[in-house]
């Protein structure tokens, strides 16, 4: 079958499109036809290398997944062949798909039968392919987690990216008062289309200090800061008193600067968020199918652009997610 492979860790040369066997369907497995898949910032860091982590290579990526059943194993009783699925992409006791796991950045994908969710026609491959690992993510971050409540305000940094929308979405649906900040006016305009109240452009002003003029010198309520060390000090001073700093990343480097005098004068609670469960995703599905949100979706690319996807991830231009067709 044609997969996307990473040979060697490393630049984006490393990433090439060829041959790789075809999955065989285990007693409690599936193997999916894969009809859509969705990139994250992930998805650079395992083509990098992850400290610490050693991957057989090749190696596949792509965690998020939609696609057909096209075999199922003998135990198999929750879908049949050709149904729609969507894949929840954490594999209880093994890993995460394309991080730990063989990915779905090919034309079929073997899963444990227990890891398929049923896809609704109303939602499509593309739209249902952007939720895990973003949306779920943001969900259980801002409200699972940051318990983010009506009216409060809520600054979300990198908001032109897949997690930063699917904040932005979720944060409006939960009737907070949203202040966006990206990098470019481009995204600026894009971000309050999707209902920002507020946008904040980070290379032109220090993003502290306009969230400290918008919340009449209060600070925001929630800080939604997964960019890591290139941003963190400046979050810190942007929360108010008793706020909420809410992480699930680092892109910028997780050795950020803390100043604690802050953090404690001002009473800072400081939460991680890892990942999604389940229920998170049958949450989002339940609310594309009944279009109170609508995934933002940059651009659908072939299998061979995989390396220009993996680019326009890291050089930052893209808005919303990027999904891949095999």
């Amino acid at each position: 079958m044609k997969a996307a492979l990473i040979v060697k860790h490393g630049d984006r040369e490393n990433l090439i499109v060829g041959d790789y066997p075809k999955p065989e369907v285990g007693e409690n497995e599936v193997v999916v036809k894969v009809v859509a898949v969705s990139l994250n910032h992930l998805d650079i860091f395992v083509r990098r290398g992850i400290p610490g982590r050693t991957l057989p290579l090749p190696h596949i990526s792509g965690g998020d997944v939609s696609g057909v059943v096209q075999k199922i194993g003998a135990n198999v009783t929750n879908v049949k062949v050709g149904d729609r699925v969507l894949v929840d992409p954490h594999i209880q006791g093994h890993g995460a798909l394309g991080e730990d796991l063989t990915g779905g950045l090919a034309e079929y994908v073997k899963i444990p039968a227990e890891n398929l969710i049923h896809l609704p026609e109303e939602v499509s491959f593309e739209e249902a392919a952007a939720l895990p690992i973003a949306y779920g993510t943001a969900l259980r971050m801002l409200i699972t987690r940051g318990k983010l409540q009506v009216n409060e305000t809520i600054v979300i940094l990198g908001a032109s990216g897949g997690v930063g929308n699917a904040a932005v979405l979720i944060a409006k649906l939960a009737g907070a008062k949203v202040i966006a900040a990206a990098g470019s006016d481009e995204k600026l305009e894009r971000l309050k289309d999707l209902g920002a109240d507020y946008v904040i452009n980070y290379n032109d002003v220090d993003f502290a200090k306009e969230v400290w003029k918008l919340t009449g010198k209060k600070g925001a309520d929630v800080i939604v800061d997964y960019t890591g060390k290139a941003t963190w000090p400046k979050s810190i001073l942007a929360t108010r008193n008793g706020g909420r700093i809410l992480t699930c990343g680092a892109t910028t480097g997780f050795d950020a600067v803390t100043d604690l005098r802050y953090v404690w004068t001002r009473e800072i609670s400081i939460l991680g968020s890892n990942g999604w469960e389940r229920k998170d995703l049958e949450i989002l599905l339940d609310l594309v199918k009944s279009k109170k949100l609508k995934p933002i979706i940059d651009r659908v690319l072939p299998i061979e652009d995989i390396k220009e996807a993996h680019r326009l991830i890291e050089e930052r231009e893209i808005f919303g997610k990027i999904i891949i067709k095999p």
